[in-house]
C-alpha cells in the first residue's frame, strides 16, 4: 500500500491556523451569549426601575418636585383669574351683635358710628345623639297562637332583649360611606363616630354594622349587575387586592350611570365572566388585556392611553432608527383623536369623517407591514395587529370612548384605600365592600347622596332593590 504524503509545512501551519480560529470563534460566541444575557438582565432593570418611578408608596406620586416651581397661589393683577367668594348662606339661626368699643383703640379719641356691615360664621353645632325608644307592641293571635309585634317605619330591626340597642340607619349609613368611601379603617371609622359624634361602639361592633349594611345593599348590586350586562357601552378594569393576605383581584365595570366592583379570585376570562355574560354583545372600551378580545359578540374599543404611553416609553430609549415606529404610531393615534375632537365640535362632516378614518386605517395598515429590528418595537407590532379592529372604534360611534379612563378613575379610590388597609381579612368582608362600593359609586355618578337611600334601605322590612339607581336606558326599556 502506498503511504499518503506527510503534509507540507505550509498545511500544517494552515491547520494550525485554522484550530486556532476555530477556537476564537467558540470563545466569542460564548462571550456574546454572555453578552446577550447581560444585555436582557440589564433591560430587565431598567424595565423595573422605569415601573418603580411610577409605583411610589404616596399614591400616585409623579416623581420628583420641581427645582423651581412657581409661586403658589393667586397671580396678581390681570392674571389674578375668576374673583370668587364664599356666598353668604342660605339662612341664619342666631344674631349677635358686635358693638364699637368706647374709645379710639389708638388715640383714645370718640367714635362716630358710620354703618353697620354683616359677618356670616358657619359653625358645627354642638353634636349630641339623638336617641329614640320605641314602644314595641307586642301580642298573640287568638286563632294561631302565633307571636306578634309592631314595628315603626324609623325602625331597622325587630330585635328586643338583649340585642335592643340599636344603632340607628344613618349611623350605620355614615360608618359605611367613612370606611368603604373614604378608605378609613374600622378603628378610624370608630374614633371619628365617637370623637365628633359621641356614638361609642367597638371596631367589631361598627364591622358587624357595616356588614349588615351590605346584606341590605345586595339586592341593589345584584340589580347592578343586571343592568351593566344590558348596557350599550362598558369599560372595565382590574387591579390587585388582598383577601386574607393573599392576592386577588379587583374589577370594575363603568357605564356612564352604574358602576359594579367585583373581588374575584382571578384576572381571567371566567372572572370576567360573572360579572359580563360572555355572549355581551355591546361595546367595550378596555386596555390590552388580552381576555377581554374572548368577548367575541362585543364591538371593541383598547385603550389609546395605554398605547401613547407605551410608545412614549419606547422612546425614552429609542435609538437611531428604533424611534420611527413609535414615533409613527404615535402620530397616527393622536390624530385620530384630534379627529374625534373635530367630530365632536362640529366641524367636520360625516361624509368628511369617514374618508379621514378609512385614511387613518390605511396609514395604520401600512406601519403595520413594516419588519422593525428593535425588540420592543416588534412587540409594539404585534400587539397593534391584535388589537387592529379595536383601535378607531371610537371614531366611528360617538357613545364609545377612546379610553378606559372612567374605569381607572373608578379603581383610584380602591387603589387608595388598599395602600391605607390593605384589602380584607375575610371573603364575606371582600363582599361587603364590593357590594357598598358599588352603590356609593353609583350614586355619587348619578348625583345622589348614598347616605339617606342606605337609611331608606336599612329601614325596608323587607330587601328591595332601590330603583332610584335603575339606569335612563333601563327605565325607557322596563329591565327590571
Amino acid at each position: 500500500m502506498r503511504r499518503s504524503a506527510p503534509p507540507c509545512a505550509a498545511c500544517r501551519r494552515h491547520r494550525r491556523q485554522t484550530r486556532r480560529l476555530e477556537r476564537e470563534v467558540l470563545r466569542l460566541r460564548a462571550e456574546n451569549q454572555e453578552l446577550r444575557e447581560e444585555v436582557g438582565r440589564l433591560q430587565q432593570l431598567l424595565e423595573a426601575e422605569r415601573r418603580a418611578t411610577k409605583r411610589q408608596a404616596a399614591p400616585f406620586s409623579k416623581g420628583e418636585p420641581k427645582a423651581a416651581p412657581k409661586r403658589p397661589g393667586r397671580k396678581a393683577g390681570s392674571r389674578y383669574g375668576r374673583k370668587a367668594h364664599r356666598p353668604p348662606p342660605e339662612h341664619v339661626d342666631q344674631e349677635l351683635e358686635a358693638p364699637l368699643p368706647p374709645e379710639c383703640p389708638d388715640c383714645g379719641g370718640s367714635l362716630e358710628p358710620l354703618e353697620v356691615a354683616d359677618q356670616y360664621q358657619t359653625e358645627l353645632p354642638p353634636i349630641r345623639p339623638h336617641v329614640t325608644r320605641f314602644r314595641v307592641a307586642i301580642g298573640r293571635c287568638r286563632l294561631c297562637s302565633r307571636r306578634v309585634q309592631g314595628r315603626h317605619p324609623q325602625q331597622t330591626s325587630n330585635a328586643l332583649g338583649a340585642a335592643a340597642s340599636q344603632i340607628g340607619p344613618r349611623a350605620q349609613a355614615v360608618a359605611a360611606h367613612l370606611n368603604k368611601e373614604l378608605g378609613l379603617s374600622f378603628g378610624k371609622t370608630r374614633r371619628v363616630l365617637q370623637d365628633v359624634f359621641g356614638i361609642s361602639v367597638t371596631r367589631g361592633g361598627w364591622s358587624q354594622a357595616i356588614a349588615r349594611v351590605g346584606r341590605t345593599a345586595e339586592p341593589t348590586w345584584e340589580a347592578l349587575r343586571i343592568w351593566v350586562r344590558q348596557a350599550p357601552v362598558v369599560i372595565p378594569d382590574e387591579t390587585g387586592w388582598k383577601v386574607g393576605g393573599r392576592l386577588q383581584w379587583l374589577w370594575v365595570f363603568v357605564t356612564p350611570e352604574v358602576t359594579v366592583y367585583a373581588i374575584l379570585p382571578g384576572r381571567g376570562f371566567e372572572q370576567a365572566c360573572q360579572v359580563l355574560d360572555a355572549d355581551y354583545d355591546g361595546n367595550l372600551a378596555r386596555d390590552g388585556w388580552a381576555p377581554y378580545r374572548k368577548f367575541v359578540h362585543a364591538t371593541h374599543q383598547t385603550c389609546l392611553g395605554h398605547l401613547l404611553r407605551r410608545c412614549r416609553g419606547i422612546l425614552e430609549t429609542a435609538q437611531r432608527g428604533g424611534a420611527r415606529f413609535p414615533r409613527a404610531v404615535k402620530r397616527i393615534l393622536q390624530q385620530a383623536l384630534a379627529l374625534r375632537d373635530r367630530r365632536d365640535a362640529g366641524s367636520i362632516s360625516p361624509h368628511g369623517l369617514a374618508v379621514a378614518v378609512g385614511r387613518l386605517e390605511a396609514r395604520m395598515d401600512r406601519l403595520l407591514a413594516w419588519t422593525p429590528k428593535v425588540e420592543a418595537n416588534r412587540k409594539l407590532r404585534k400587539h397593534l395587529r391584535q388589537e387592529r379592529t379595536a383601535l378607531f372604534t371610537f371614531l366611528r360611534d360617538p357613545r364609545v370612548p377612546a379610553t378606559n379612563w372612567p374605569a381607572e378613575q373608578a379603581i383610584r379610590p380602591a387603589v387608595v384605600t388598599r395602600k391605607v388597609w390593605g384589602g380584607n381579612r375575610t371573603w364575606p368582608g371582600a363582599h361587603t365592600h364590593e357590594v357598598l362600593a358599588s352603590l356609593m359609586r353609583t350614586c355619587r355618578q348619578q348625583k345622589m347622596d348614598p347616605l339617606p337611600l342606605l337609611a331608606d334601605l336599612l329601614c325596608s322590612p323587607d330587601l328591595r332593590v332601590a330603583q332610584e339607581l335603575a339606569p335612563s336606558w333601563a327605565r325607557a326599556k322596563g329591565v327590571p
